[in-house]
């Protein structure tokens, strides 16, 4: 090996071949120290030929002179070897790297090799990372609608992330693609979004009338943001004076009468996915009749078919339906149940003699409450059929204008909701205002103990009042200086305050006829 004054030439023997290497350098180690190892890594990738390998001395990482011995290489190579004993940094830090498992052949020979082929490989790692970095291509703002990054979350992650979302985002995913509304339209993602506790009170205001008719729209109410919705169907539509009971996440629609006709039969309503379909009709044709549910949770049913037998769990409920008025305006006192594993109607004993109309009625502890017009209290054991005279002493005051409303909550407390006369200040007798008043029956010694009074005054006749848990939720209509107004109010009872709280003030009632006042009725729903 021979140099002259500007000159450094060097032979380097890698892999069984000798190559000339001609480079002007100050410092002639520096590229015996270098470029051995591109060699190496591009020789093995075969994208390099030797007549290519020249190279200027700006490319090059100086070394202390102590550093090299006497063959002029570096002595802190980490001999590092792939599996046939070449060096596996040099091999991988080319611009592609190899295929895994290959095994390629001895760059640096079978001996101790003392190439510093980790430094030249960071600092080829280093110059790689920079290149990306200013690539323009990946810098390039997304902008642009065709620029941007699609990601594809998988459908069990995606299912997860719609089940939290409240239910108006949740219609409004449903018009994302048909993907997205069958996902969240399956009984299956409805299932895991009401176990996970994701969903949220509605009320559902039916039986509104709009110039002369019977309104086709259906006024859905929002409690957590506290904004009104508006449901167009046809189902409805000229039908009045029915009822409406909440039966899981569905509304079920009973009874009526039309212009032509009372009618029997009986509609559900799923909110979720907007669909309604038809049960057995009753036996007797009544509107307004008063309706409670109960829940058989230890019931399971078996399906059948002639192909395969499958046992699913489905929790088996019941509507007592008692009451209401006749085709020819007379009114009833039969009663009947509908079972939900048999879709049939199956009349009952009928309510004790002399007991009145029956106004309002709720399930409580297992127990069908009803109470009439003239402040009587009865209660039907549904395990074992029959009907028992409640005797409360005294019954609540009230004013015999106003319908009461029997109200449970927890499915543990029964509570009474009347108006009846507010006493003057110090002054006995004199009945300046009346109010409307919460009262709770101790159901051990059977007494009514006033709990609150409702802050408004009662202006609406017919008020609707319905129990969820321990809230009370309660909707007020009634027309003044020639306006149609409601109120929704709700209260805690598990709250020790127990406060009304008013949530919605003369937002939708403004275009109504004074008979919704009269027709109207509530069910809250868990969606």
């Amino acid at each position: 090996m021979g140099t002259s004054t500007n000159e450094w030439r060097a032979t380097i023997w890698g892999s069984g071949h000798s190559y000339q290497l001609d480079e002007a350098f100050e410092q002639p180690h520096v590229c015996i120290i270098i470029q051995p190892c591109k060699m190496t890594s591009e020789q093995l990738q075969g994208d390099t030929s030797p007549q290519e390998l020249k190279t200027s001395n700006n490319h090059g990482t100086v070394m202390e002179d102590d550093d090299v011995d006497t063959r002029g290489v570096s002595l802190r190579c980490l001999s590092l070897y792939t599996r046939g004993g070449g060096c596996k940094v040099g091999a991988a830090t080319s611009d592609e790297f190899g295929e895994l498992g290959k095994i390629h052949k001895p760059a640096c020979g079978t001996h101790d090799t003392s190439l510093d082929c980790f430094s030249y490989g960071v600092e080829r790692f280093w110059k790689k990372n920079q290149t990306i970095r200013k690539n323009p291509e990946v810098e390039k703002p997304l902008g642009n609608k065709t620029d941007a990054m699609h990601v594809f979350l998988p459908d069990d992650i995606l299912e997860m992330c719609l089940m939290r979302l409240p239910l108006t985002s949740l219609m409004n995913t449903r018009l994302v693609c048909k993907k997205w509304r069958s996902l969240t339209t399956n009984n299956r993602f409805l299932q895991l979004r009401k176990d996970g506790f994701y969903s949220s009170p509605w009320l559902f205001l039916f039986g509104t009338v709009k110039d002369g008719y019977s309104s086709r729209e259906i006024y859905a109410f929002d409690v957590s943001f506290k904004k009104w919705h508006k449901i167009e169907t046809e189902a409805l539509n000229g039908r009045f004076l029915f009822s409406v009971v909440t039966v899981h996440d569905t509304v079920f629609i009973v009874g009526g009468c039309s212009s032509r006709k009372t009618h029997r039969g009986v509609l559900v309503f799923n909110p979720l996915t907007k669909s309604w379909h038809k049960v057995a009709s009753m036996r007797h044709a009544r509107s307004k009749p008063v309706l409670g549910v109960y829940e058989v949770n230890s019931d399971r049913l078996t399906v059948k078919s002639h192909v395969r037998t499958r046992i699913r769990t489905q929790t088996r409920f019941l509507i007592i339906a008692v009451g209401g008025v006749g085709s020819w305006d007379e009114p009833l006192d039969t009663c009947e149940i509908y079972d939900s594993s048999s879709n049939k109607w199956t009349e009952i004993q009928r309510v004790p003699v002399d007991f009145g109309v029956v106004s309002s009625a709720v399930v409580c502890n297992g127990i069908f409450y009803v109470y009439s017009e003239t402040d009587k209290l009865a209660a039907y054991d549904i395990k074992h059929g029959f009907w028992v005279r409640v005797e409360t002493n005294p019954p609540p005051p009230r004013v015999h204008e106003y319908s009461p409303k029997l109200v449970s909550c927890g499915g543990q407390r029964l509570f009474l909701v009347a108006v009846s006369w507010c006493e003057g200040d110090g002054e006995i007798g004199r009945r300046n205002k009346a109010v409307r008043k919460l009262w709770e029956l101790d159901l051990v010694y059977l007494t009514w103990n006033q709990v609150m009074m409702h802050p408004d005054a009662p202006m609406d006749w017919n008020a609707v009042f319905v129990g969820d848990k321990n809230l009370i939720f309660g909707v007020e209509m009634f027309k003044i200086f020639g306006q149609v107004l409601e109120f929704v109010t709700i209260c805690d009872v598990s709250d020790p305050k127990m406060d009304w709280v008013h949530v919605s003030k003369n937002e939708v009632a403004r275009d109504m006829d004074v008979s919704s006042c009269v027709m109207k009725s509530m069910a809250v729903v868990h969606l």
